[in-house]
């Protein structure tokens, strides 16, 4: 039953007793600061996941800048050669860049779609936009036959099944520039630079007249000992 209280008229009429009287409303600031903190973990996981994936990926090419030394070393193997540039992974795209500013159609391959959104803008802010493009892609779905110059910024553990997929699909007229780590089984045609700023230069079609060389010098040492057995 409900609690009465006298309204203190002196008709003695009685009023029930509010039980909520005094009882606080609840508050909105914590519905507020829920809000606010699932939203920004939520853009933080949209942010930071491109960059985590390729981390997650069994060979990936981390973003390190290359220095102006590094792009002034590839720039200088570039000198008198013709056709596309292509840079794979090509991060912020300052390689791309500064091969389209030396007259060259250029092409960089990123796997991170934040980079390739910035190097875009990079290109269209520096005027070379025409010449300097920029794809969201994995290099090993990439086929590279069409391209006679390929920058490479590669780490250790992915060069050797890169030299098979290179040496493979590149023209003879094709130069391969490494930076920062070399191919381990190729011999460079020219070593340019210092310490993480060096950069090797392969040339195609030495390395593919090395490697008919050295088939047909295995071949004869077949030959000659089937012929003494």
């Amino acid at each position: 039953m409900p609690d009465f209280v006298s309204s203190g008229s002196t008709s003695g009429e009685e009023l029930p007793l509010n039980h909520n009287a005094g009882t606080p409303k609840p508050k909105r600031w914590g519905l507020v600061v829920t809000g606010v903190v699932g939203g920004t973990i939520l853009a933080l996981y949209a942010v930071a996941t491109p960059f985590v994936a390729p981390a997650l990926r069994k060979i990936c090419l981390p973003y390190v800048p290359a220095s102006e030394i590094q792009v002034e070393n590839v720039m200088k193997m570039l000198q008198c050669r013709r056709g596309t540039v292509v840079d794979i992974g090509s991060g912020d795209g300052r390689i791309v860049i500064a091969a389209a500013k030396k007259g060259f159609q250029a092409v960089g391959y990123e796997l991170n779609p934040w980079l390739v959104l910035y190097s875009r803008y990079r290109a269209w802010r520096e005027d070379v936009h025409q010449s300097a493009r920029f794809h969201i892609s994995d290099l090993w779905k990439v086929s590279f036959s069409q391209y006679t110059n390929i920058v490479i910024f590669g780490v250790p553990q992915m060069m050797p099944q890169l030299e098979k997929k290179l040496l493979k699909e590149l023209p003879l007229t094709a130069r391969v520039i490494a930076c920062r780590f070399p191919f381990p089984h190729w011999i460079p045609d020219r070593i340019s630079g210092q310490g993480i700023d060096t950069v090797w230069v392969y040339d195609i079609k030495t390395l593919k007249l090395n490697e008919t060389s050295i088939t047909g010098m295995a071949g004869e040492l077949k030959t000659v000992e089937e012929r003494d057995s």
